[in-house]
């Protein structure tokens, strides 16, 4: 199938220029619902508006499919015929990616940490579609990096053309994913005369919030984009959010052909940690990440999460999953009730439906 090229977009800060050009497939179902949620704010005591990016329109949506289409253009453009990435047994990023691939006629291949997961949630979804789904026997999660290495290794050897992309795709060139969204945003908010003070999300592999940070800087947009981790320490994501962020600022900023160039068959956009370290990190400013929700640990719902959820579905009739968006969304409740929290907020609802039904459930 043919790349598409992306429409100009509209970032007020950087010009209309910005992006105009960079190859991308055609993921997302754009834009994205952002409506207020009305009864949640009378709970809360300050407005708060809910951007929808459950509602990508590929599989059962979620916030991975802006950075793919970022992430298979550049496989596409180099003819590499596979791709190889990994996670969690329950990752929303490897299904969307296998899913994404397959419509693109790339061949996936996912690795897990851990041994043979059950086969509910996302897991299932991947044996239905036949993905070729390797475990690495280890329980930590880095052990999945020497295994995409390991993977890409033995497609080589074998005559193919492997893509390999990080844990969770969080690279510089998926981040462009956001930064685009970051401009959706600004439309939307403009349409609704709303100037939000803060945009909130769940924070792991640090790509969308990196994403969100470089494109409200390239906007000089007004409000805070405020993570919360729900995987790393908060000095961690904070690091990694500031390099991927300034790579993406430069990723935007630069011609076209400089994205995908550096990268090879090693993965996306890997030559950019190089662009990062040129200096646009002072322009990004220093991220905003909230810890203490990470409750029993990565992936594993919190009490926290699972009773803000329970309200979020009560009074506004949307499901967080339980990893992410409802640990995020715990965060956000505590500081609105303790009183931090002053002018309209925007939730940024992330996705992964299927890890509802995955484990004891909500």
């Amino acid at each position: 199938m043919p790349v598409s090229a992306p429409s100009r977009t509209d970032l007020r800060g950087a010009g209309p220029e910005l992006l105009a050009g960079r190859p991308r497939v055609d993921l997302v179902v754009a834009p994205t619902p952002l409506h207020p949620a009305p009864r949640l704010s009378r709970e809360l005591g300050m407005p708060l508006l809910f951007k929808r990016d459950d509602l990508t329109g590929r599989g059962l949506g979620g916030n991975k499919l802006r950075g793919l289409e970022y992430i298979l253009a550049d496989a596409l453009g180099q003819g590499c015929d596979c791709l190889v990435t990994g996670a969690g047994p329950q990752s929303n990023w490897t299904l969307l990616a296998a899913l994404s691939c397959l419509r693109y006629q790339i061949e996936p291949h996912i690795v897990c940490y851990g041994t043979a997961a059950a086969s509910e949630g996302n897991m299932r979804l991947h044996r239905w579609l036949g993905v070729d789904v390797r475990f690495t026997q280890l329980p930590d999660r880095p052990s999945v990096d020497a295994g995409i290495d390991a993977v890409g290794a033995e497609l080589r050897a074998a005559g193919r053309r492997p893509y390999l992309v990080p844990r969770g795709g969080a690279t510089p060139l998926s981040a462009l994913g956001y930064v685009r969204a970051s401009a959706e945003l600004a439309t939307q908010l403009a349409a609704l005369d709303e100037q939000p003070a803060g945009l909130w999300l769940a924070t792991g592999s640090c790509g969308t919030q990196a994403g969100l940070l470089a494109g409200a800087a390239l906007a000089g947009a007004r409000y805070r984009v405020r993570g919360v981790t729900v995987s790393r320490p908060v000095p961690e994501c904070r690091q990694r959010v500031r390099m991927l962020a300034a790579g993406a600022a430069e990723l935007a900023s630069a011609p076209a052909e400089l994205a995908s160039a550096p990268a090879g068959l090693a993965g996306a956009g890997a030559g950019a940690g190089a662009l990062a370290e040129a200096g646009s990190a002072a322009a990004i400013g220093e991220p905003d990440v909230l810890g203490g929700w990470i409750g029993p640990g990565y992936g594993v719902p919190s009490a926290a999460g699972q009773a803000a959820a329970r309200l979020v579905a009560q009074t506004e009739g949307i499901f967080l999953d339980p990893a992410f968006g409802a640990k995020a969304m715990a965060a956000l409740i505590a500081e609105c009730r303790a009183g931090r929290v002053r002018g309209p907020q925007v939730f940024l609802v992330s996705g992964g439906a299927p890890t509802l039904f995955a484990g004891a459930g909500p």
